[in-house]
């Protein structure tokens, strides 16, 4: 289906804690805007999930899952979607249908606000790994996701080695990060749409993006290829 040029291309990251999707994003925007396509910046966190209060505060008080984001030499010790009870489970698959639908209406007001490309810091992806996805019925559930929300024009998934990512930001054990890498890639194969970025050397990594990105924006005839180190406007 053709895209329009008045709608805004929507590019998402997602991958574990610590795979570097904040030096990512802040250099894609920085390329982008220096090619002269406005951007916008949505955290699925901050602007798509529901109830984000409560759900906090219930793990802390809960689960004791301590506040903070981990760092080198401070690590913190979270407790949410590493427990995995069989009634959290329940309410997870309550809350991330919650979190689809906030995503459709925040995305369709986003698309309305002139901007050439908008840039999502993690997606539904990242709870939907948070399901047993050998079971059928998180794979069902997965199926029913991607019919419902929109689809990004991109959606990246930076791999990570799990002891990599946990030294850049310590907040879940090693083995647990382990078992969500398995699950992002599980989830790539359902969706078949993930661009993925494999654990490479930072230089190669933002170059990685940068060209896929890049040959997405010419495909849809919003840039041109690249002149003197960087993207343009078409």
């Amino acid at each position: 289906m053709a895209h329009s040029p008045n709608v805004p291309v929507v590019i998402s990251f997602s991958g574990l804690d610590g795979a570097g999707k904040t030096t990512q994003i802040e250099n894609l925007r920085t390329a982008l805007e220096s090619a002269g396509l406005k951007t916008s910046l949505l955290t699925f966190w901050d602007d798509v999930v529901v109830g984000v209060k409560y759900r906090e505060g219930f793990v802390h008080k809960v689960y004791k899952s301590e506040r903070g984001i981990g760092a080198p030499g401070k690590p913190v010790a979270r407790r949410d979607k590493n427990v995995r009870a069989w009634y959290l489970t329940l309410a997870r698959y309550m809350l991330y249908l919650a979190d689809s639908l906030s995503l459709r209406q925040v995305l369709a007001r986003a698309k309305k606000s002139g901007v050439g490309v908008i840039i999502v810091d993690r997606y539904i992806y990242d709870e939907l790994v948070n399901l047993d996805l050998n079971q059928a019925v998180a794979r069902n559930f997965v199926r029913w996701v991607r019919a419902l929300v929109p689809q990004p024009d991109i959606s990246f998934l930076l791999d990570a080695d799990p002891k990599a990512a946990y030294a850049r930001k310590p907040e879940y054990p090693v083995d647990f990060m382990r078992k969500c890498r398995e699950s992002y890639f599980t989830l790539a194969s359902i969706l078949g749409s993930m661009t993925v970025i494999p654990p490479l050397e930072l230089p190669s990594a933002k170059a990685a993006v940068l060209d896929a990105a890049e040959q997405k924006l010419i495909a849809l005839k919003r840039a041109g290829p690249v002149v003197e180190g960087g993207l343009y406007a078409a």
